[in-house]
Parts: structure tokens; sequence; C-alpha cells
């Protein structure tokens, strides 16, 4: 569960990015966050995932106050969540499988046990004939796939995606959106930023509007 209550975030520069945010997505919903560029859709985002603090307002996350988590937790609690941008950001030098094992080597895990999540996160996502490839080697769909896989490896409750299909053509998209679609019905809580309004629209989910930081429509 995630819940916003009156949050508003303001940079030091005085920018106000979100203003008296409330909102809650319940346990295994699918939604989209949408806006123009600079609505504060990244900004949201990025409060969830405790990237940034806000300046006023609770921000709720499986019923913790995200205000109360110390930073030497943040990492721990960042394990509940997935994160997918725009760009997957792929290490160049690394195969595709050790791209995908990077978070389950930072927290720890056996090797017996990264090997076969990697393979499983990555037969998800349709790559597990490429998982001695490298990133170069891939299309710009099958990258962001790599990234999806990173982002579910660690079997994560919240996917948050920031703009996932901006560098795709809709064909792509589509298959994107198809992929997210598969992991909210197994339980996951998914919330995806996005411009792609017509992709959304075809799609049965919630969207969330922002203009000017300021939450405008929820349908």
């Amino acid at each position: 569960m995630i819940h916003f209550n009156q949050v508003s975030k303001r940079y030091p520069s005085g920018q106000e990015a979100l203003s008296q945010i409330s909102l809650r997505l319940d346990d295994g919903e699918m939604a989209f966050l949408t806006g123009h560029s600079g609505a504060g859709k990244t900004t949201l985002l990025k409060l969830i995932a405790l990237l940034e603090r806000p300046s006023a307002g609770d921000i709720l996350l499986n019923k913790q106050n995200l205000a109360r988590v110390k930073k030497h937790r943040i990492p721990y609690l960042r394990r509940q969540i997935g994160l997918i941008f725009q760009t997957p950001y792929l290490l160049s030098q690394q195969t595709i499988f050790e791209n995908v094992a990077v978070p389950l080597i930072i927290a720890g895990f056996r090797r017996t046990e990264i090997k076969s999540r990697v393979r499983a996160a990555l037969d998800k996502v349709g790559l597990l004939n490429k998982e001695k490839l490298f990133p170069e080697m891939l299309s710009s769909g099958e990258q962001q796939r790599v990234g999806i896989a990173r982002a579910i490896v660690n079997r994560p409750g919240i996917i948050l995606a920031d703009e996932p299909t901006g560098n795709l053509d809709p064909e792509l998209s589509k298959e994107i959106m198809q992929l997210f679609e598969q992991f909210n019905q197994l339980g996951t809580t998914i919330l995806v930023a996005t411009h792609n309004i017509d992709l959304i629209k075809q799609m049965p989910y919630r969207i969330l509007t922002l203009s000017e930081g300021r939450l405008i429509n929820d349908d």
C-alpha cells in the first residue's frame, strides 16, 4: 500500500515540484501517472523510493511512515521496490546475466540463489537465451527488458517505472506494458509514469494526472 497525505516537495532552488498531493494505491493495484514534462511525476516516484524526502506531509509505504526511516535503513526498504528508468543504464562490460545479478550480489545472496533468480527473471522477460550476450548486442527493446529483469530479480512487492517506453516504438511500448500487466497479475503493485496517453487509455487501469505539481485528475 502506498499512501500520500498532503505531500509537498520544494527543492532548495525554490522550485515546488509537488504541492499537497493526496493519493492511495492499494496492494496489487496497477496505475499510470501522467502529466506534462516537469509536472512532478519523477519527483513523486523518487519520494516513494526515498531518493528524495518530502518537504511536508506523510508518505506511508506498507503502513511504514517514510519520514521516520533512518538513513541506514533506506537500502533495506528499497529492496521492496523495483525501479525502472527510461534508460536502463546497463553495464556495457558485463553480460546480461551479470547485469541482472547486480542487486542480488549487493544484497549478499549465495551464488546458487543468484543463478536461479537471474534465470527466472530473464525467462519472464523472454531473454533467457541471451544471458551470455553483452548489452550492445541487444536491441533497445531488449535492453529495456534487461532493465525490467534487474528490477524484478529481488521479487519486490512494488515496481516503479519512470517513462519505461520513452525510447521505444509503439509496438515495443505495448509489449513492455503487457509485461507490467503480467507482473501485476501475480500481485505486484505497479506505478508507471508515462507520456504515452494513447497507449495507456487502451488499458483498463487507473490514470493519475499531475499538472504543475498538483494532482488534477484521478480516473
